[in-house]
């Protein structure tokens, strides 16, 4: 038996990535699987993307690069920063990762030590706690509530800070629930952080562009500069260009993060892929109508979903602000027995239950730091989303008492 480490010990398997495993063995055996539990566009990568990525290789560009980013594409995420968000960062403040688990690991990597405590709202993006865990310090997890558009509020926030906090970490719309933190809210939770100085914050905005009417975007460091040079404002090209497999994320922050960042990075991936780099230079510098576009399919799937989850009895669905997901509440559903004959005592049980009797599959709300729930990406077509809806309500509607 080969002995693994211990800070291997505090760390799960990602449950995402596991679901959609899970859905992709039952489809290579012949089942009828519908998944909807990857966070991944279903459309492709623009064309003028994946051409400047053709061009990149047929130049020869194919070489190492600095550690954090190519001058070109960190010019192009400054650019961004600008134009999109109000915030003037320099070169030497702005990382380029392998996508942005890997920013938020050399970020958390880089400031954390054994005691140091990491505020996470739930429901949380799942990497979250384990990369804090994995890093030696302690995930201190703040539940929120679907009647409050499941946010942080400035009193729990307040509550859940002590001497040994390092730092906050916010998602904006947020993965799983699509909430998303208005001006005035971030503001209020900006009045808190302030009276904090030890207290460090990571904006991810990674689902920016993907918000809907009603909802304006905004970021911790723009609506509350004095933050600035303790936020670190994540960003990458994964969900609003559709380039998932292109592992580029990036971050602006202070420099002095920033270089420390980069040091780890170098003696891990050493640099991202060249030629992904030179693509999302293409990607944020280049058409950007397809934004639009794909934002108006996801709102159409978005009312979709929630209109047919909301007309089974026992889910209650809020409509999301922004990304690709819906996080439907399934306590009126929890002591019933499905058709199958399985109990449902917890939303892992609904989820498994689900993919068994009715192959579709979803992640369950304990993955994400709160219960009962469960995920549903609607990052497909409408018609995939209108037969899964359909398995759905006839796995309810065969339940029993």
């Amino acid at each position: 038996m080969i002995p693994l480490s211990a800070s291997l010990a505090r760390v799960r398997p990602s449950p995402t990535v596991a679901a959609s495993q899970r859905a992709r063995e039952l489809i290579a055996a012949g089942r009828d699987v519908i998944s909807l539990s990857a966070g991944e566009p279903d459309f492709d990568t623009p064309r003028h993307v994946k051409d400047a990525a053709i061009a990149a290789l047929e130049g020869g560009k194919t070489k190492y690069t600095a550690p954090d980013g190519i001058p070109e594409l960190k010019a192009a995420i400054a650019a961004k920063f600008r134009r999109e968000n109000g915030l003037d960062y320099a070169r030497e403040e702005i990382t380029v990762g392998s996508g942005g688990k890997q920013v938020i690991f050399n970020a958390l990597m880089a400031t954390l030590n054994p005691g140091d405590e990491v505020v996470i709202p739930a429901p949380y993006w799942v990497s979250y706690p384990d990369i804090v865990r994995l890093a030696g310090a302690e995930p201190v997890i703040v539940e929120t509530e679907m009647a409050a558009g499941f946010k942080l509020a400035p009193a729990a926030l307040e509550a859940a800070i002590t001497p040994r906090t390092r730092w906050v970490l916010l998602n904006s719309p947020g993965n799983p629930s699509g909430a998303g933190y208005g001006r005035a809210e971030l503001a209020a939770l900006a009045e808190v952080l302030l009276r904090h100085e030890q207290v460090l914050v990571l904006a991810d905005d990674i689902y920016e562009h993907i918000a809907y009417e009603g909802f304006t975007f905004a970021t911790p460091a723009e609506v509350a500069p004095r933050l600035r040079d303790r936020t670190l404002t994540l960003n990458g090209v994964s969900k609003a260009y559709a380039m998932t497999g292109w592992r580029i994320g990036y971050a602006g922050g202070p420099a002095e993060l920033i270089a420390a960042m980069g040091k780890l990075q170098s003696q891990s991936t050493t640099c991202p892929a060249a030629l992904s780099q030179w693509a999302a230079v293409a990607a944020l510098e280049g058409p950007q109508d397809f934004l639009a576009e794909a934002r108006a399919a996801y709102r159409r799937r978005r009312d979709l979903v929630v209109e047919r989850l909301n007309a089974i009895p026992g889910v209650a669905c809020p409509v999301p602000e922004g990304a690709f997901y819906v996080y439907p509440s399934i306590a009126g559903l929890i002591g019933r027995t499905t058709a199958g004959g399985r109990r449902i005592g917890s939303d892992q049980d609904f989820t498994d239950a689900l993919l068994e009797e009715q192959g579709v599959a979803a992640v369950f709300g304990a993955a994400f730091g709160l219960s009962p729930h469960f995920r549903v990406s609607y990052a497909t077509s409408d018609a995939v989303l209108e037969d899964a809806c359909a398995r759905i309500a006839a796995f309810v509607g065969g339940m029993r008492a």
